[in-house]
């Protein structure tokens, strides 16, 4: 065969059987193994959840044709790959953009001719080249490069050489974990000793921690390490689940002992530091005597000048210190930056919302009359404990910290309960109060209010502070997702952090909220994502008005839904919200407060001069104002129905519905078309029950989009069915071709058009009465027969001369 023929054959094959004939074994043939270095089709993100009602569905995922590895987790190169009607480089600004994410140098795009080489580094002599098929770069050339770009040497080699752990379940580190873990792997390299890794909750930080830990303690570059937290349960977490592998190599400091024969320390700051010198113990261990000190949740403590955590840090000056953080604080009095300087790797909560690895929100904001409008006491009013108020204005600053209503810690127990008997009594539940004394009087009044759950378990509500030890005794069942009990937890400060509560799905705010550091927190109670037990969204209902925070550049991840329901309205937010896109308010003003103590509890009043408390009952309280919002695929909140969505999707890359039919003739296979619009957040079977013209479920998904988004009169799928029979279409076809086709029809007007264009349909009844699948497909000449008169049939279904 000729060259002119070859190429032309070449051009009619897909893009997988490029990949395969050409692509391929071009990079085995340059040395890369097959089995351990290429990753074929690797899927990197999880595709981001899309709300809608209390619906969901999962958006397009990220996927690169190929990823090449020097070793397990150490990615060297991208490859695009497109099919031979595309140019060789069609592929580049898309394999540049997967490089970005997975944090390589090395980029190729190839159409099966050639590849285009893009080399970030610039050692191979230009920036972008093209290769022909034997010009591949091997492993060694690449890795090679790799290293003299980053400036590593023998020992840094080694220590990049060294694996990370495995367990043999095949788990590996996702994408970003990977990069968190090899850019800090790369620093201590280089000989940085101070390192900053930001991470959204939810991310998987201690995860990240262990891996870094493990490497740098097998290749002996740091033989003794110290992992240091605040919360005695973060500790405990750390120990009992990321950190097993270390076994007898490791130990928690307890009782103020030290013991210095092993490798791996992990302990609470508190338990060796005190006001005493005596107290700190930590000054038992020579001051050089760990090489690694990991600091978790370092925004807590080890930025501040004069805390217990720098004491710490300073003594063991030497060592290499990484600080971990969801929330890097930069404050006049207080810098992470300063200390351990700009992060080498940040992974937001924005982006991890958008990857689909942590779980969008809703927001419920509930405005209660007394909070906007202010309360003044008579003169000589007294509380229900015989006290003089102060005659003074009380606002929503003083709620719960000052002033006490019975009846506003009644309406807010009443609107949690109304929420989680509509949507799910069982839904674990966080109540963020602003001290004890209302975490406690929060509970009574769930308690009143859920009589039937607590009579089947006293443990449905629980308080869980820090002066409670029956409490905090059930902090891990809360957490357990197989234990239904607690359901409901009230707490001010302890659950702020480190509580991994994979399926709380409401996290509630009657706690005043000024500080960015502490509101991220917050929110990463409820960003962790469970699918087995249909955890992929959670609700924020916000009685403080907390949420404005949202609207501060320093926040970035946008809510799903933000909903203020109107005097009288369920705090549900409905399906269905008219309106226009909508920004959250402006954030409180003034800079952050200082945080209490690490795993301590606000006092009555907080931070600062302690004032009197004063409770009252008797005054009515009001609810005046609910809202909703959510956040669409673009990052935007929007309080619009899913109709209104819908279209605004469509219109967006159709803008008429002659362009939309255009598009939907063109398609080989309309189920394509079907899944990416469903990618994009359009809900078919919603959208079906919204239809009130016909019945939306005997209309297909072409007559649907045509109905809602362009105003034209939709055609069911047996009218459509039976315009095909009235045109005599099957007269040129005969025997069993011809019963395939008619049954095909009646299949379309049945179930729709994504079922028969699936060849499988031809093994199922009635098909496999006429005959087998192999039969049935030779009665039209073979495969591309059977297909062609699938697509002229759908065709004919089409057929709207009217549209085109």
């Amino acid at each position: 065969m000729n060259k002119k023929a070859l190429s032309h054959d070449k051009k009619s094959l897909s893009e997988r059987d490029i990949c395969s004939k050409f692509i391929t074994p071009a990079i085995v043939q340059a040395g890369w193994d097959l089995q351990s270095q290429i990753r074929e089709e690797l899927t990197f993100t999880a595709g981001r959840v899309i709300v809608r009602g209390r619906m969901h569905s999962r958006g397009e995922k990220r996927r690169a044709d190929y990823v090449l590895y020097h070793k397990k987790n150490l990615p060297l190169a991208v490859v695009e790959a497109k099919d031979n009607k595309h140019s060789v480089g069609a592929g580049m600004q898309q394999a540049l953009a997967y490089s970005e994410a997975l944090d390589v140098l090395f980029v190729f795009s190839s159409n099966g001719d050639g590849f285009l080489f893009h080399d970030k580094t610039g050692l191979s002599g230009k920036t972008e080249h093209e290769l022909t098929l034997n010009q591949f770069p091997s492993p060694a050339q690449l890795w090679q490069w790799y290293c003299q770009h980053h400036g590593f040497k023998d020992n840094a080699v080694q220590l990049l050489d060294t694996p990370y752990y495995d367990d043999g379940s095949g788990r590996s580190p996702r994408y970003y974990q990977m990069t968190a873990i090899n850019r800090t792997i790369e620093a201590v390299a280089r000989g940085q000793d101070r390192i900053l890794l930001v991470m959204a909750t939810g991310t998987g930080k201690t995860y990240t921690a262990f891996q870094i830990i493990w490497r740098l303690w097998k290749s002996r570059q740091k033989k003794r390490i110290l992992f240091l937290a605040d919360r005695n349960i973060l500790v405990d977490q750390t120990k009992n689940n990321d950190f097993k592998p270390f076994g007898q190599a490791m130990t928690k400091i307890t009782k103020r002992t030290i013991n210095k024969s092993y490798e791996i320390y992990l302990s609470l700051y508190q338990a060796v530091t005190g006001t005493e010198e005596e107290q700190n113990i930590y000054r038992e261990f020579s001051p050089d005597f760990f090489d690694l000190i990991v600091i978790d949740e370092c925004h807590r403590g080890s930025a501040r000048e004069d805390s217990a955590w720098r004491d710490i840090l300073d003594y063991f000056k030497t060592a290499t210190h990484v600080g971990l953080t969801a929330t890097p604080k930069e404050t006049k009095e207080v810098s992470n930056i300063h200390y351990f300087g700009e992060p080498i790797f940040t992974y937001s909560l924005k982006q991890g919302i958008d990857d689909g690895f942590l779980a969008p929100y809703k927001v419920v904001r509930i405005d209660f009359d007394i909070d906007l409008l202010g309360w003044r006491p008579k003169k000589g009013q007294k509380d229900k404990y015989g006290l003089e108020i102060e005659n003074r204005i009380y606002n929503q600053k003083d709620m719960d910290r000052n002033i006490v209503f019975d009846e506003r810690t009644q309406l807010v127990a009443q609107k949690v309960t109304e929420y989680l008997q509509k949507t799910g009594e069982f839904q674990k539940t966080i109540i963020f109060c602003d001290d004890i004394d209302h975490a406690e009087r929060m509970r009574q009044a769930l308690v009143n209010l859920n009589p039937e759950r607590v009579r089947e378990s006293s443990k449905y509500i629980m308080r869980i502070t820090g002066d409670d030890n029956e409490g905090k005794a059930e902090l891990d069942n809360f957490i357990n997702p197989e234990s239904r009990y607690p359901v409901i937890a009230t707490t001010s400060k302890l659950m702020t952090t480190g509580v991994d509560a994979q399926t709380c799905k409401l996290v509630v705010l009657d706690q005043r909220i000024q500080s960015m550091t502490e509101f991220k927190q917050i929110i990463g109670r409820g960003t962790r994502i469970n699918e087995d037990y249909d955890k992929l969204w959670f609700t924020i209902m916000d009685f403080k008005k907390a949420t404005e925070l949202f609207a501060d550049p320093a926040f970035d991840g946008e809510p799903v839904i933000i909903f203020n329901p109107k005097p009288g309205e369920e705090p549900v937010p409905p399906e269905d919200i008219p309106g226009g896109v909508e920004e959250p308010g402006a954030p409180y003003g003034g800079s952050e407060q200082p945080e209490d103590e690490p795993g301590g509890e606000t006092g009555p009043t907080g931070p600062g001069e302690k004032k009197q408390k004063f409770f009252v009952n008797g005054q009515p309280v009001n609810m005046i104002g609910q809202r909703v919002q959510f956040l669409g695929p673009d990052g935007k909140l929007i309080t619009e129905s899913l109709t209104d969505y819908t279209k605004q999707c469509v219109q967006k890359q159709f803008a008429t519905l002659k362009d939309f039919f255009r598009h939907w003739s063109s398609a080989e296979r309309k189920q394509e078309i079907i899944q990416q619009l469903a990618e994009q957040g359009v809900f078919w079977d919603e959208l079906r029950a919204e239809v009130k013209q016909k019945r939306g479920n005997e209309l297909d998904a072409f007559d649907l989009i045509a109905h809602i988004v362009y105003d034209a009169p939709p055609l069911t799928r047996r009218e459509r069915a039976n315009n095909v029979k009235k045109r005599n279409y099957f007269t040129k076809y005969q025997g069993a071709a011809l019963q395939v086709l008619e049954n095909l029809l009646e299949k379309y007007a049945d179930t729709g058009i994504e079922h028969i264009e699936d060849i499988k349909i031809l093994q199922l009844p009635p098909f496999d009465q006429i005959g087998t699948g192999i039969e049935l497909v030779r009665a039209f000449g073979g495969k591309a027969g059977y297909e062609q008169a699938v697509q002229e049939l759908e065709q004919a279904l089409y057929d709207d001369k009217s549209i085109a």
